[in-house]
């Protein structure tokens, strides 16, 4: 049942709520959002949402993302613009109001990133609130199409198929830790909503994927990553050739990427493909739930 005062009301948001998400998304000046319009719905149905309501008006609400145990992450928080000098007590309240629904679904770390370290409006507000830095990641941007490799051409590139993501799930085992994964659902829906979506074989079995996104004159490299039983093959080369091509066909202007700090070999694939380390710092923030 919702948590209700004589003022409002908290409860679970779902897909009926999403006129209302959107609304807030573009009239507040209070937003935090990690996630793409397209992956809204998304979101509604499938991972632990609160809204906080004066009457049927969403003032207020907290969303997650990719709640694939043990690990979970804030995906959007905003607040009417009516209420901004409020936002600190909404924070509070849906994030008491959400840890009980992730801990249902045996989340135990909640995660926040951000991009510029130094100028985040959310993160000294969580540092109050039992988070505390956890990771920091780098920006690499490349303003120009040039390919020093095609890698290895014995490794074939194609687009993504439901079959695959059982591969896709060893392989975010293999490479990441928890945090970094993405589960079924997420990877299902990324295929659908991503503009560019390939896996590698070779000999048969898939060893890795890529995926891109694209927002106007800019192009983002989201995540490429081969299993680590495929070292020194040219794979990781291949997948970023292939990429570029697809920047230079949409016609980005500049094409970005996070990378954890101490990812010292995706590193040295970025800037031998042209990438340039800006100096803004990224962070990740957890919090024990």
């Amino acid at each position: 049942m919702p948590r209700t005062t004589d003022r409002d009301s908290i409860r679970l948001l779902n897909a009926g709520d999403q006129l209302s998400v959107e609304r807030l998304l573009y009239s507040s000046d209070y937003v935090y959002q990690r996630f793409t319009g397209e992956e809204l719905s998304m979101l509604l149905r499938q991972y632990p949402a609160v809204g906080l309501f004066s009457g049927s008006t969403l003032r207020s609400f907290l969303l997650s993302q990719t709640a694939n145990p043990p690990t979970a992450w804030i995906g959007g928080f905003a607040v009417s613009w009516t209420e901004s000098h409020h936002y600190l007590k909404f924070l509070s309240r849906l994030l008491d109001e959400l840890t009980p629904h992730l801990l249902a679904r045996r989340v135990r770390y909640l995660h926040y990133s951000g991009n510029d370290e130094q100028n985040d409006w959310l993160r000294e507000v969580l540092l109050t609130r039992g988070f505390f830095p956890y990771r920091q990641l780098y920006a690499y941007d490349k303003f120009d199409y040039t390919i020093p490799t095609t890698g290895n051409r014995q490794v074939s590139v194609r687009p993504v198929q439901r079959r695959d993501i059982p591969a896709l799930l060893a392989i975010e085992a293999a490479c990441f830790e928890d945090l970094w994964r993405y589960d079924a659902v997420s990877f299902e829906h990324i295929a659908a909503t991503h503009p560019y979506f390939v896996v590698a074989e070779l000999n048969g079995q898939v060893i890795g994927y890529q995926f891109n996104a694209l927002d106007g004159e800019y192009g983002y490299l989201v995540r490429i990553a081969v299993h680590p039983s495929i070292n020194s093959k040219g794979v990781g080369a291949r997948l970023m050739a292939e990429a570029i091509r697809f920047f230079e066909r949409e016609h980005v202007l500049r094409i970005m990427l996070n990378t954890q700090d101490d990812n010292l070999h995706a590193h040295r694939l970025y800037e031998w493909f042209g990438f340039v380390r800006i100096p803004q710092i990224g962070f990740v923030l957890r919090k024990p739930l």
